[in-house]
Parts: structure tokens; sequence; C-alpha cells
């Protein structure tokens, strides 16, 4: 487990061939021209809210880079401003890292991580008393894995090969995660849960 005070688990959506790219909408990041945004949508499983739903108990922020930051404003607080998850979303404190350090946040209970992303959570891991949750931020959690700031993923691993996209792991270093839990969802994802 990575040092400090509070840990990170980060939750991400990948296909078997390891891409995080644009998994909730088809115009979520259409980044160096990726056609298959939206490819997690039929893979949803009521199984999966259950696992992220014990995450976002008491004791938790968010951790986010900004382009997902972006996408999940854009998602929930723009397209679904009255859900629960919105509520929810809006409510938490959100720690936002990018390299911009006149970035305009746009959500409430926001806080800007400027500059190093990795230097910036290793400081705020010592320095917080809540579990940083991770939603997608593949860049972001590249980065961290690189410099041993993830403690816990949450890989919920869809049954499809694009061929195309960024890669969870593409430059990792050599790692032994060790597999906590697994489930099989009826729509064939393998929600894992690994311990770095």
């Amino acid at each position: 487990m990575a040092n400090g005070s509070c840990k990170v688990v980060a939750i991400e959506h990948i296909t078997l061939d390891g891409v995080y790219q644009s998994p909730a909408r088809p115009d979520e990041d259409a980044r160096d021209g990726f056609k298959y945004g939206g490819w997690s949508i039929a893979g949803n499983d009521p199984q999966m809210q259950t696992v992220i739903g014990k995450y976002m108990g008491d004791g938790w922020s968010l951790l986010v880079g900004r382009t997902t930051y972006e996408g999940i404003y854009e998602g929930w607080s723009v397209r679904q401003p009255s859900s629960p998850m919105t509520q929810a979303l809006t409510s938490v404190q959100k720690f936002v890292a990018s390299h911009d350090p006149n970035y305009k946040l746009a959500w409430e209970n926001s806080t800007l991580l400027a500059g190093d992303a990795a230097q910036a959570v290793a400081r705020l891991k010592k320095e917080h008393d809540k579990t940083l949750i991770i939603f997608g931020s593949g860049v972001l959690v590249r980065s961290l894995m690189q410099n041993s700031l993830v403690d816990e993923l949450v890989l919920m691993i869809h049954p499809l090969v694009l061929g195309e996209g960024y890669r969870l792991f593409d430059g990792a270093s050599f790692a032994k995660p060790r597999l906590t839990d697994n489930i099989v969802t009826h729509s064939g994802v393998i929600i894992g849960t690994y311990q770095l």
C-alpha cells in the first residue's frame, strides 16, 4: 500500500485490450479521432452501481483530471441536474489536477491541484483525511501509478476489444497487483478489485 494518511482508489471501465477512453458517451472523449465512444453502455449492470456505491458512502472525496472533471460536470450537472448521483457529486469535495494554474473550476466544492499531479497528490495524501476516489482520469491514474500513489484499482473489465484508443497500462512499470475481490456481472463484465 502506498504511503500516506488517506487511500487513493481508482475506479476504471476498461476493455479487454485495456482501453479506458470515452466509455460513457459517444461525445465524451473523441481525442485522436476515437470513434467508439459509449462502449461501456451495453455492459451496464446494477452490480456496478452497487460496487461504486460502496465507495461513495461517507468519508470520500473525488480526485479527477481536468478532462474527466469536465465530462462528469457535463454529464451530471448539466444533463442530469436533479439526479441523486448529481447531488452526491455536487456536494462532495472535488480535487482537480491540471497543469494550467489559471484553470477555472465550474463546479462548487472544487479545488484545483495545479502543476505536477503526482507531487500535488502526494501532498494531498498526507494532509487529507478521506479516501480519494478517482473515476476515469486515465492519464492521471497512469501518472499516479508510476509514482506508487494508487492504493487500490477497481477495474470493470468489459468483454470488448476495440483495437484503438488510450490504454490504461501503456507505459506502466512492472507491477503485481493482488486480487482482493471479483464479481462477474450478468452482462459479462468482470469487476476486479486489486491492491497495489
